[in-house]
């Protein structure tokens, strides 16, 4: 997509990614990588005797971590890009628990693009990450990426 079409697009919805399930085997994987094995992620039988959530939830940081694979479906890349890199947030919250064998998806609106020189550009987006039957997100982020122009 061209710049000055993201420019005209500043305080819209950019697009919302396919649908992501999110297994134990996944939850049990970013428990390994992380060295985070809290039985709510890891052990379905007590977390489904211990806690309110019925059985195991994902970690928060790995809901967060899928953003960088949802925006690939969401948005499409700015022409002439080289690379993108994530560049920071300015807010993130996890308003509910994602269960294991859920659905995710990641909503993106743009709320500002910067543009200090010819080959960079800062673009900041609004990210909601819906749980397939649910009325609430699971996450809501305000992330900033930087693009890196030909």
């Amino acid at each position: 997509m061209p710049l000055a079409e993201f420019r005209r697009r500043v305080g819209s919805e950019m697009g919302t990614s396919p649908w992501i399930t999110v297994s134990q085997n996944v939850i049990n994987s970013f428990a390994d990588v992380t060295h985070d094995h809290q039985f709510i992620h890891v052990d379905p039988e007590r977390a489904s005797l211990e806690t309110p959530f019925g059985g195991t939830i994902a970690h928060g940081f790995l809901t967060l971590s899928f953003l960088s694979h949802m925006i690939t479906g969401a948005v499409p890349e700015i022409e002439g890009s080289e690379r993108s890199v994530n560049y920071g947030f300015d807010r993130v919250r996890f308003l509910l628990p994602v269960p294991a064998g859920a659905e995710i998806r990641g909503h993106f609106e743009l709320l500002d693009l910067d543009q200090k020189h010819d080959d960079e550009v800062t673009l900041s987006y609004r990210v909601s990450v819906e749980i397939h039957g649910q009325s609430r997100p699971a996450l809501v982020a305000d992330w900033i990426v930087r693009c890196y122009l030909a």
